[in-house]
């Protein structure tokens, strides 16, 4: 393979990588070479423009928007990865071994959103840590903007097109279905699903 089919063939791997990151942790060392460097330069960047820390191994897609000025910081646990054409904005936590799948909006409002090792969350999910007042005396724009923060727990499941609202926990092993829209808190091991979700199995009684 000659040099300008190499670097085509590159250009489309990266690409692979940022709708796809999962594949990242199981590249060929020749492969690895490469893209730990592009992920190298690309998360420097990011660390220097927004209030970011970023653990080792992590795999952030450069088409993925993350804006964390201060007072509203990003921390990246190890191992996670961030797919392409998400938008966070923080304050967020993310635990080790967290998935964040492509198209994925999570924003956390005054009181953020903190997210448990190795959970996945799937495409189209969004998340967002505040609300407008709803008062019929004022134009919604006009009113006070609450935020009591997000939180999900480790190991949990949430499906694609999921919506989760303010004030919501997410209890650790829980698994939410595709579409859901989540109102009010899930406890442990419970599967919930359905708009607005509800309680539809357990994880430790269903073989």
């Amino acid at each position: 393979m000659n040099d300008q089919n190499t670097e085509r063939y590159r250009q489309q791997h990266k690409l692979r990588l940022s709708y796809m990151p999962w594949l990242y942790a199981g590249l060929k060392p020749a492969h690895r070479s490469w893209a730990q460097a592009w992920q190298d330069e690309w998360q420097t960047y990011l660390t220097a423009m927004e209030t970011i820390i970023i653990g080792k191994d992590c795999f952030i897609a450069p088409e993925a928007r993350i804006f964390a000025e201060p007072g509203r910081p990003i921390l990246i646990g190890d191992n996670s990865y961030i797919a392409a054409d998400c938008v966070l904005h923080g304050p967020i936590t993310l635990g080790q071994g967290v998935s964040i799948n492509h198209h994925v909006s999570l924003d956390g409002g005054r009181k953020g959103i903190v997210v448990g090792d190795n959970t996945r969350i799937a495409a189209y999910t969004y998340a967002y840590a505040f609300n407008h007042g709803m008062d019929s005396d004022r134009l919604v724009c006009d009113q006070a903007v609450k935020s009591q923060g997000i939180r999900i727990g480790s190991d949990v499941w949430i499906g694609a097109n999921t919506g989760i609202v303010d004030g919501v926990s997410i209890g650790n092993h829980a698994v939410v279905g595709m579409g859901s829209i989540v109102t009010k808190s899930v406890a442990d091991y419970t599967k919930v699903a359905g708009n607005p979700a509800r309680i539809i199995g357990n994880r430790t009684t269903e073989v």
